[in-house]
């Protein structure tokens, strides 16, 4: 029996990629993060396509795709990613990735490159994705549609803390706004903006720990 394709969609900081890392290893699904590969590309990005002014040169970015191999490896059953063969999951969660992240991923070339090896990856079941567009484009006949919300403050606190363990120097003030930013760049933009599918289950758990979410979630999964 062919197993589920699961689309977890929602704001930034509702525990997305952790809790869909965890429902998969419990289900025995193969997770993708698809905003790990969108840092990616933005960290390519960073790295070899600033213009004179040190700001992000689209017409270069777009041309260079060519140049950007991104892969998800196992890691002692963590699925990292690598881009070019180099491991960049600390990288691609700096403050400079997510100040640039919602510009990148907003461009149409960038989210066709990405899309096909999404759907790719799909096609014969048995994977949970998680993003901002995963229910309404990337995945639409997804068997499961689920949709994370939290309040801005309980979002911020969990942010600052993911930051603050993997070492990096963080304002409370400025995660805080670089979230409302990225909400409203994210809801905003023209191309595969972040919406709630029509047919998607709606959870807020800005009350709820990360475990209370999970079997909230799998309550709604039929077994497999």
């Amino acid at each position: 029996m062919k197993k589920p394709v699961i689309a977890i969609d929602g704001y930034s900081s509702t525990g997305k990629s952790s809790i869909s890392k965890i429902i998969a290893d419990q289900l025995g699904l193969i997770h993708m993060d698809t905003g790990a590969l969108y840092r990616g590309v933005t960290w390519y990005a960073l790295q070899h396509c600033l213009n004179a002014k040190g700001e992000i040169d689209l017409n270069m970015l777009l041309s260079s795709f060519d140049q950007i191999k991104l892969e998800f490896k196992n890691n002692g059953g963590t699925l990292v990613l690598f881009l070019n063969n180099s491991d960049i999951s600390k990288e691609i969660r700096t403050n400079i990735v997510s100040d640039n992240v919602s510009l990148v991923a907003k461009q149409k070339e960038v989210r066709d490159f990405l899309l096909q090896s999404q759907r790719t990856l799909a096609e014969k079941g048995g994977v949970i994705m998680d993003g901002r567009d995963i229910g309404t484009v990337v995945l639409p006949n997804a068997d499961y549609k689920f949709f994370l919300t939290a309040s801005i403050d309980e979002r911020t606190k969990r942010r600052f803390l993911e930051l603050k363990g993997l070492g990096i120097e963080a304002d409370k003030e400025q995660v805080k706004q670089n979230l409302i930013e990225r909400d409203k760049i994210d809801s905003e933009r023209e191309i595969a903006p972040l919406k709630q599918a029509d047919d998607a289950i709606v959870i807020d758990n800005s009350e709820l720990t990360k475990d209370e979410t999970i079997a909230l979630i799998l309550s709604h999964i039929k077994k497999i």
